[in-house]
């Protein structure tokens, strides 16, 4: 019997700093996310100021009194980065979480009985993946009126059909697991089985999406946010700030730059988040 030996050489190296580049990258934004969520719990506690109080201070830059600047209005822009990652984080969480309850649940809910229950939700789910989901967000949002209420009307209706096919596919796998087929030999009715053994053990592949799914929703809120569709208006939120400043862009650069950064950064560390979880699940497969 010949014994291969082990792999080495170039591509080895090559492989194993990637590797460790992926490793530091996803814990750097493991902290940063876990710092933001802290920072947007504690923001009534770490604001230096009322993040909708006007003051004679416009358009103050960076400084000891303000460390982030000030706005036309003179409000405080750290203050409001602060209060706006609450509402961002809170919309994210949201956004992204009732069209997973409600596509989960109509989901298994077809698969698992099958029948005409399963044939509506393949016909409904081609059309909704057929159709331009971002303009019917728009017009969604743009008939509801702008609020938080609209936004999470709008990713609901829209973002349950991705959930709805991941719970699909699993259900159907795991239905015919024979611990499934023990359990109608104990006695348990089909509800039973298919909430107490079948749902939870086919949940992974849409967690996995969600984490996706809720950077996307970040997004998402951010633009509608910028045109005037997300949020009231004075509520602080990150998009709703980059528009303020967008007469400012050239003349006061901090306005829009820090939102941005926070942003970006916000939308990196769910990303990363994501593609960790994707990554366990390919492994425990």
């Amino acid at each position: 019997m010949t014994v291969s030996p082990p792999a080495s050489g170039p591509d080895v190296v090559v492989k194993s700093r990637a590797s460790r580049a992926k490793h530091w990258t996803r814990s750097a934004a493991a902290w940063l996310l876990a710092l933001t969520i802290l920072a947007a719990v504690f923001a009534p506690l770490l604001a230096p100021a009322d993040p909708g109080q006007l003051t004679l201070n416009q358009l103050q830059p960076p400084s000891a009194d303000h460390l982030l600047g000030t706005d036309a209005l003179g409000r405080d822009v750290l203050s409001r980065l602060l209060f706006a990652l609450r509402t961002d984080l809170m919309l994210m969480v949201f956004a992204a979480g009732l069209p997973m309850l409600i596509g989960t649940l109509i989901g298994a809910v077809a698969a698992y009985f099958g029948g005409v229950l399963d044939a509506a939700l393949r016909w409904v789910a081609d059309i909704f993946q057929a159709l331009p989901v971002y303009v019917l967000l728009i017009a969604l949002v743009f008939v509801l009126g702008p609020g938080t209420q609209s936004l999470l009307v709008a990713f609901s209706v829209l973002g349950w059909v991705v959930y709805a096919r991941l719970i699909r596919t699993e259900v159907r796998r795991v239905r015919e697991q024979e611990y499934v087929s023990a359990s109608y030999l104990l006695g348990l009715s089909r509800t039973a089985v298919l909430f107490k053994h079948v749902l939870p053990n086919s949940l992974r592949q849409s967690f996995v999406y969600l984490a996706t799914d809720m950077g996307m929703a970040l997004q998402g809120i951010a633009v509608l946010s910028f045109f005037g569709l997300g949020v009231k208006a004075g509520t602080p939120e990150l998009g709703a700030m980059v528009s303020e400043a967008q007469l400012y862009l050239r003349s006061h650069w901090w306005l829009a730059t820090f939102p941005g950064i926070t942003i970006v950064i916000l939308g990196s560390s769910v990303a990363a988040l994501g593609d960790r979880l994707r990554d366990r699940g390919e492994v425990g497969r």
